[in-house]
C-alpha cells in the first residue's frame, strides 16, 4: 500500500532498516541538491531507493497552551542547534504495552536512551512485583531466551534491582515527569517518540535570541515539536549517498519483501566497522561520504578515495585547552606520542580545597596567596595578600563555634617568613585566590606530565613537535591539559600509497563506507604520524556536561546564627581533577549560536564566587580589591616579561622578589585603612 514519505518515515522501526522503497508517484524540483542544502528534490516515479537511515533534521514548533497548539501560534521552523535549555513535559497519552515502548521510543546505551514509565497497575513478575506508580527504567532491548525484552531497572532504597520485560507485555504505561534539561539537539535525538509530538517548556535563554528570533520576544512558555527527518538512501546506480526530506512531497511503496537488497551498495559507518572482529582487519573500503577538511588525514577521506584500514584500538588521549583571557579558546585532543616537551607554567587556585587536589607527595606545592580572607575563628589562620605557603595535608582541627566546639577540615600548611617557616591551619572552605610558585626547571614529556602530577596542570610547549608539519601546540601561549580520557579509533592509510598511517576517530567523524573485495598489499602499517585533534566549543562543552561530580568542597558555617550558610560548588580550575570523561560518546558539530550559552550554564554549575571577607567599611573594601588586582596584573606581567626571555633556554617561574612589593603595597594600604577607620571612629 502507497502512503506519502513522512508517514512512513513516522511509522518506521531504525530496527527495521534498510527497507527498499519504490517510488510510486515522483516529484521534479527545478532546484539543484546544492540549493537545497544537499538534498534531493527530484525523484522519478518507479525509482527504487534503499533507506538505510533517517534522523530529525528540523522541527517545526507551534506556542503550546494547555497541551494544544495555540489557535493564535504560527508554525515556526527551528534548527537543531537553535539555543536555549528546554525541559520535556511528560507524555499524558498512555503506551498500551511494552512493544509500543520500545517501538516508538529511543532506548539505548546513554543516559539519554533511558526513558522512565510506570504502570497503572501493579506487575507481578516470578521473583517480584513492581507496585503502580513505581518508576521503571529501561535501559536496552534484547531477545532473551529466544523472547524478545526490554531491560529495566527500579531503585528501592537506593539500590538497583534489575528485571526483564517482554514486548507483549500489556497495560497502561506513563511517561515519568523528568526533571533533567535538554538541548533541541538532545530531543530531536532521544526525546521525540515515533508518531508523537512532544511538548517541551523553555527553561533557560542565555544568549538566546536576537531580534531575527522565531519566537515571540520575552518568551518563556511550551512548544509543541513535530520532526521534520532527513532520509539516508542509496540509489541503484550511484555509488554515494542521497539525502532526501521527509517532508517531500512523493509517495512510495515499500517493497524489501520482493527485492534482492544486495544489489545496492551497502553502507557502513566508522561505528559498524569498529563493530567488526579483530579477525576482519584490515580491509579495504572506498568512501562514499566523507568528513570536511582539507589537512591531513582529512583530505585523504574524500568521496570516491579508498583507504586501508589495519585495526581498530583503544588509545589515550590528553584533553587541553588554551590559556587565553579571551572567549577564543582553542580545545585539543593530544595523544601520547607527541614528541614535543612541556615546561610549567604557574598554576591558579580559588580554594584551599583546590591545593589539597593539587598538591603532591613528590613535592612540595610553594603558593603565594593573592587575595586575602579573614578567618571567623581564631583557631584558623587569616591571609593577606603576599603571604606564601607551603602545602602540607588534609586534617581536622576543632574550633569554637557558638559557643561549642566543632570539628571542621582544614589544610596544613607552613607559612613562609622571611627566616623561618609558622605552622598554619587554613579552612577547606576558604575562598581566596592562590599562584603557584614554580622551582622545577625541568622539561617534560607529555606522558612523564600524566604518570607523575595530578591534573589539571599548566604548560607550555618548549620543543615543538618536528613530525607534524604544522605544530598547533607550539602557538598556544599556554596549555591546561584538563584531563585524560581513552577514545575509539582506526587505523588507516591511503590504499593507492601508503606510506604513512593515520589515527581517525570513530565517534566524532561522520563517514560511510562500503567494503571492496580487494586484498591489502601490507599487513602491517606504515609510521603512524603523530595527529593533533582541535575539538569545536561545543563538542568540549557537551563532553564535560557529562561528567560527574563526585567531590564538593565542604560548606562554610554561617558567621550568625540567623544567617544562611551560603552553599560553595566545585570551582572550575578543580573541577576537571575530579571528572572522568565518557567514552565513545558521539557528537556532530553545530553552528556557535549555541556555544555561548553552553558556556555559561557549564559555569553556574561549577563555579560560585562568595566574597567571604566581611568589612565593615566600604572604602576599605574598595582599596584592599585594588591591592588583590594590583598583585594578580603584577604576576601576569612577571610571567609575560619572562617568557619574551626564555624561549630559547629557561621557563617560567615567579620572580620572588614580586611577592616582597605585592607584600610591602598591601601592608601600606592596610596602615592607611588602619588610620582612616580610627580617624573616622573619633
Amino acid at each position: 500500500m502507497a502512503s506519502t514519505l513522512e508517514k512512513f518515515i513516522h511509522s518506521l522501526d531504525l530496527r527495521a532498516l534498510p527497507r527498499v522503497l519504490q517510488i510510486q508517484s515522483g516529484i521534479y524540483g527545478q532546484g539543484s541538491v546544492y540549493e537545497t542544502f544537499g538534498n534531493e528534490c527530484s525523484l522519478s516515479t518507479e525509482e527504487v531507493i534503499k533507506v538505510i537511515g533517517f534522523k530529525i533534521n528540523k522541527l517545526i514548533a507551534s506556542i503550546c497552551e494547555n497541551n494544544e497548539v495555540s489557535q493564535f501560534s504560527a508554525k515556526v521552523e527551528l534548527p537543531l542547534n537553535f539555543p536555549g535549555l528546554y525541559k520535556v513535559v511528560a507524555d499524558k497519552t498512555p503506551y498500551v504495552s511494552i512493544e509500543e515502548i520500545a517501538t516508538k521510543v529511543s532506548i539505548g546505551p546513554t543516559r539519554f536512551g533511558h526513558p522512565r514509565f510506570y504502570s497503572a497497575e501493579d506487575i507481578k513478575l516470578a521473583n517480584f512485583t513492581i507496585k503502580h506508580d513505581e518508576q521503571i527504567t529501561f535501559t536496552s532491548v534484547e531477545e532473551v531466551h529466544g523472547t524478545m525484552a526490554v531491560n529495566c531497572v527500579v531503585v528501592r532504597n537506593n539500590r538497583p534491582h534489575s528485571f526483564t520485560l517482554p514486548l507483549s507485555q500489556e497495560g497502561e504505561f506513563y511517561e515519568c515527569e523528568d526533571d533533567q534539561i535538554y538541548t533541541l539537539k538532545e530531543i530531536a535525538e532521544w526525546k521525540i517518540p515515533k508518531c508523537r509530538n512532544r511538548i517541551v517548556k523553555l527553561s533557560n535563554s542565555l544568549h538566546m535570541r536576537g531580534s531575527s528570533s522565531p519566537l515571540p520576544e520575552n518568551f518563556d512558555g511550551c512548544l509543541i515539536l513535530m520532526p521534520v527527518y532527513e532520509v539516508q538512501a542509496v540509489m541503484k546506480f550511484r555509488k554515494d549517498i542521497v539525502h532526501i526530506l521527509s517532508d517531500l512531497d512523493v509517495e512510495v511503496k515499500d517493497v524489501t519483501d520482493c527485492y534482492d537488497i544486495s544489489s545496492f551498495l551497502q553502507p557502513f559507518s566508522l561505528e559498524d566497522i569498529f563493530e567488526r572482529t579483530s579477525k576482519e582487519f584490515p580491509m579495504v573500503v572506498e568512501i562514499m561520504e566523507g568528513p570536511s577538511g582539507s589537512q591531513k588525514p582529512y583530505n585523504l577521506l574524500s568521496t570516491g578515495k579508498e583507504i586501508v584500514i589495519y585495526k581498530k584500538y583503544q588509545a589515550a588521549r590528553v584533553l587541553a585547552s588554551e590559556m587565553r583571557s579571551d572567549s577564543c579558546k582553542r580545545r585539543y585532543l593530544i595523544p601520547m606520542n607527541y614528541k614535543g616537551k612541556f615546561k610549567r607554567r604557574p598554576r591558579e587556585f580559588p580554594t584551599a580545597y583546590d591545593l589539597e587536589i593539587a598538591r603532591s607527595e613528590k613535592e612540595h606545592l610553594h603558593v603565594v596567596a593573592t587575595k586575602a580572607f579573614t578567618s571567623p575563628h581564631k583557631e584558623l589562620f587569616s591571609v593577606s595578600v603576599g603571604d606564601q605557603f607551603l602545602v602540607q595535608q588534609r586534617q581536622t582541627s576543632e574550633v569554637l563555634y557558638e559557643g561549642r566546639k566543632k570539628l571542621v577540615d582544614v589544610l596544613a600548611c607552613e607559612q613562609i617568613l622571611s627566616d623561618s617557616y609558622k605552622k598554619v591551619l587554613l579552612p577547606m572552605y576558604m575562598e581566596g585566590g592562590f599562584v603557584e610558585v614554580i622551582h622545577d626547571k625541568k622539561q617534560y614529556h607529555l606522558s612523564e606530565i600524566c604518570k607523575e602530577f595530578h591534573l589539571p596542570f599548566n604548560v607550555k610547549v618548549s620543543v615543538r613537535d618536528l613530525s607534524i608539519e604544522k605544530d598547533v601546540l607550539a602557538a598556544a601561549p599556554g596549555l591546561q591539559f584538563e584531563e585524560e580520557i581513552t577514545d575509539s579509533y582506526l587505523l588507516i592509510s591511503s590504499a593507492s600509497s601508503p606510506v604513512e598511517s593515520w589515527e581517525i576517530p570513530v565517534y566524532r567523524l561522520n563517514m560511510l563506507v562500503h567494503l571492496l573485495n580487494k586484498d591489502v598489499q601490507t599487513v602491517e602499517p606504515p609510521a603512524t604520524r603523530t595527529t593533533v585533534e582541535e575539538v569545536s566549543e561545543e563538542e568540549y562543552y557537551m563532553l564535560r556536561r557529562y561528567e560527574n561530580l563526585t567531590l564538593h568542597p565542604p560548606p562554610r558555617p554561617p558567621k550568625k546564627p540567623t544567617a544562611p550558610p551560603p552553599t560553595f560548588a566545585v570551582p572550575k580550575e578543580g573541577v576537571s581533577d575530579v571528572l572522568h570523561a565518557p567514552k565513545n560518546f558521539y557528537i556532530d558539530t553545530t553552528k556557535k549560536l549555541f556555544l555561548d550559552q553552553a558556556a555559561d550554564v557549564l559555569e553556574l554549575q561549577v563555579s560560585c564566587q562568595n566574597d567571604l571577607v566581611h568589612r565593615e567599611i566600604n572604602d576599605m573594601t574598595e582599596k584592599a580589591t585594588l591591592v588583590e588586582t594590583t598583585a594578580t596584573e603584577g604576576l601576569a606581567r612577571n610571567y609575560e616579561a619572562e617568557e619574551k626571555e626564555e624561549e630559547e633556554h629557561d621557563y617560567t617561574y615567579i620572580d620572588e622578589n614580586i611577592i616582597e612589593n605585592i607584600r610591602k603595597v598591601f601592608h601600606d594600604t592596610s596602615i592607611r585603612n588602619e588610620y582612616t577607620l580610627s580617624k573616622g571612629r573619633r
